[in-house]
């Protein structure tokens, strides 16, 4: 028998067992997109390297090389063509760089690797027979070398992620748990009798309005064929909910797979996943907040513990996934397993994008042709909600012409809505803007950087003053947040300092809030947490504006300085910074001199030339995963062991333990830190690396109760919040 696992205490997986497994769910992956049949000899072929005499000796432990995946690909080239050759050269260290035909056999690039010379496997044609498959190839879009790109992508998808289900239900003797048992009828169900309690009577216009656009969802949801959309709702006007009712409606009446709702920050991913598990229940919503790469070497000996550490990367099998915008577009442009094997669970879903408007400029092209494809070719319905739209239409339209997303609310009187007057101070100081606050019985001031929100939050008295920002873990926060709303309803004094993580989508309500200069969408943002509930009149609930000192604004990159100076200019002589014509003329200006600055890494070109010979296709799957990020800086999860819960996951951790449900439970007592806070914090000796890419505080004096982690180095680069 021919041997493709075996586990320490002698349990054996032949290849042909494993690799029918892998076939028949890598198949029923890739039928959303009209690829069953590719998927299915993908499964069959990426594992028939392993039929060497080479990999059978290493299998019982010998430490000789073997390449499985290059044999695969150059077998299955010949059924498939190039795009299932990426596929199975990639499925162990990654999606390859196509190369040139100049490459030599030692290069990583697939020319290069359809070059090698590998141990013989022709015995694997006794037990799998390929075929050539039938599939409907997706439709073009642009020159067609993004489009076809996104496929092999979406298809590696369900090769590795077939791949670590099976090998998972081997090691552990029965398949793994998978997803949830509720239907999206069922979670229907529960939403409509959680709206039906809340929205019963309504007492005020401001409560009919929100009723108002969420019936103006749930009819849509029904009605509205699957396509794209905008949902235009002003700040305070429900828009989670609503547009989780549009959501639920719209897959249970179009049989969608599942919902992704798409948060521009983790700072609001805990709040907005307590809200879905409050209607819905704990079981079906996924909280995701970071990715640990945990992928392998095809040439590591076999090791059943580190592959048991492979098999616990993210894959989104639940009804209802929470995630990070980062986390999303950059899992879309990766090419490791870990990263990309939860991606064919976007095909048939309904995608919500909290905050489109915050989609970094230096990116959005390559974001907005992903949603493009995920929408014409894979299925899915895909949502642009925010407060304030980026206008993102004519980019759409450019693409795929009759791609012009349709509106979802219904127009609703701007003075409903309408709850702050707003008023600019000038330049503060740090001491200045702290005598401020502590003028105020209830206040709310958000900076944007991590540094100010330290050193302003030190200067205020500690009674009834709290601080909140990403150094903070999420449970931290969490607590912290609920303490505040407590205080708020019960009028007791509350001061606030914080990040702009407080700003988008965290449910506060305070009669004053202060914003440092940002770009306009983050300042009406910010003003979305003052008079939220309307119960005062406008004119006496002010948001005031100011410039911080220089000091802070100089450690701004220049993705965050363009919008705040743009919104200086195009407020200048506008008072009504939320008006729908100075929104516009923000947004006009800000894309005015797009082009290149849509893509500043020229993904979406690199691309489309890969296409320049459509029978070789060369595409620069590693090169582009090495430079798309969001976030201009990487950062790294630090767990800090503070709460019993902690203390208990970290020490699994140390003990090898790995699985999606523990990494899961880790992200919530994680802060990201930059690479040169790691760096700092690891030459104190303050953090242990368990292995690359998990870390563990082990000084825990560092974090401090009210601040969370110290970083007396930090620049306080606003990006990360």
């Amino acid at each position: 028998m021919y041997l493709a696992h075996r586990t320490e205490d002698g349990q054996e997986q032949s290849i042909q067992k494993h690799a029918n497994n892998v076939a028949d769910l890598c198949a029923s992956f890739a039928a959303p997109f009209a690829a069953e049949e590719v998927g299915r000899v993908l499964g069959l072929a990426h594992d028939i390297g392993k039929y060497s005499r080479a990999f059978q000796r290493r299998i019982y432990g010998e430490n000789i090389y073997t390449d499985h995946s290059t044999a695969g690909a150059q077998e299955i080239i010949k059924y498939a063509g190039w795009p299932a050759a990426y596929c199975v050269a990639g499925h162990h260290g990654g999606l390859p760089d196509g190369g040139g035909k100049w490459d030599a056999p030692s290069d990583p690039t697939l020319y290069g690797r359809l070059k090698r010379t590998v141990e013989p496997y022709g015995v694997f044609s006794d037990e799998i027979q390929l075929n050539r498959p039938r599939c409907r190839p997706p439709k073009v879009l642009g020159q067609g070398g993004f489009t076809r790109a996104f496929w092999i992508r979406m298809l590696f998808s369900c090769l590795v992620d077939a791949d670590y289900l099976d090998t998972e239900a081997f090691m552990l003797g029965s398949p793994p748990p998978r997803g949830s048992d509720i239907t999206m009828d069922e979670l229907l169900s529960r939403l409509e009798a959680n709206i039906i309690t809340r929205w019963k009577n309504p007492k005020s216009e401001l409560d009919q309005a929100r009723q108002d656009i969420l019936h103006a969802c749930m009819e849509a949801g029904t009605t509205q064929t699957p396509g794209l959309f905008t949902l235009t709702v002003p700040t305070g006007g429900g828009k989670t909910v609503s547009s989780l009712a549009f959501a639920l409606r719209h897959a249970v009446a179009h049989g969608k797979k599942r919902v992704v709702y798409v948060i521009p920050y983790t700072s609001i991913i805990e709040q907005t996943a307590a809200v879905f598990r409050g209607i819905l229940g704990e079981e079906t919503v996924l909280e995701h907040h970071s990715n640990v790469d945990l992928d392998d070497d095809e040439n590591d000996l076999p090791n059943p513990e580190k592959e048991r550490r492979k098999l616990a990367a993210e894959n989104w099998d639940l009804p209802v996934v929470v995630t990070t915008a980062v986390q999303f577009f950059e899992s879309l442009f990766a090419n490791k397993p870990s990263r990309c094997r939860k991606l064919h669970n976007l095909a048939d879903s309904v995608i919500i994008f909290d905050e489109a408007q915050t989609i970094p400029l230096p990116y959005l092209l390559p974001c907005v042709r992903s949603i493009a494809e995920l929408v014409i070719n894979y299925g899915a319905t895909c949502v642009l909600c925010t407060a304030t739209q980026p206008a993102l239409g004519p980019m759409f339209t450019a693409i795929v012409p009759e791609l012009a997303p349709r509106e979802i609310a219904p127009a609703v009187p701007k003075n409903i809505f309408e709850r702050v007057r707003y008023e600019h101070l000038g330049q503060l100081s740090d001491s200045e803007l702290a005598q401020r606050l502590s003028a105020h019985h209830q206040v709310l001031c958000i900076v944007s950087t991590r540094k100010q929100a330290q050193a302003v939050y030190k200067l205020l008295d500690k009674g009834g003053t709290f601080h909140l920002s990403t150094l903070m873990t999420p449970e931290h926060r969490r607590k912290v947040l609920n303490t505040v709303r407590e205080r708020l309803t019960a009028g007791l004094p509350c001061r606030v300092v914080s990040t702009s993580l407080i700003e988008a989508g965290v449910d506060v309500d305070f009669p004053t809030v202060y914003r440092a200069e940002a770009g306009l969408d983050s300042v009406v943002q910010a003003a979305g947490r003052c008079n939220r509930e309307g119960k005062h009149p406008a004119s006496e609930s002010r948001v005031y504006i100011f410039q911080p000192d220089s000091t802070y604004t100089a450690t701004l990159v220049d993705s965050m300085m363009r919008p705040l100076e743009i919104m200086r200019s195009v407020t200048r002589d506008s008072p009504a910074l939320d008006a729908p014509e100075t929104i516009e003329r923000y947004f006009t200006a800000l894309h005015l001199f797009a082009g290149k600055e849509t893509d500043s890494k020229d993904i979406v070109p690199l691309f489309e030339a890969g296409m320049q010979d459509q029978w070789h296709p060369s595409f620069p799957f590693a090169q582009v995963a090495k430079d798309f990020h969001l976030i201009d800086q990487n950062t790294y999860a630090v767990l800090v062991p503070r709460a019993e819960d902690a203390k208990e996951i970290a020490a699994r951790l140390r003990n090898g333990e790995r699985s999606r449900a523990l990494l899961r439970k880790a992200g919530k007592y994680s802060v990201n830190v930059y690479k040169n806070h790691l760096d700092a914090l690891l030459g104190q000796y303050a953090v242990e690396i368990v292995e690359e890419g998990l870390y563990v505080l082990t000084d825990i004096s560092l974090y401090d109760e009210d601040t969370g982690l110290e970083m007396p180095d930090s620049e306080g680069v606003g990006i990360l919040l």
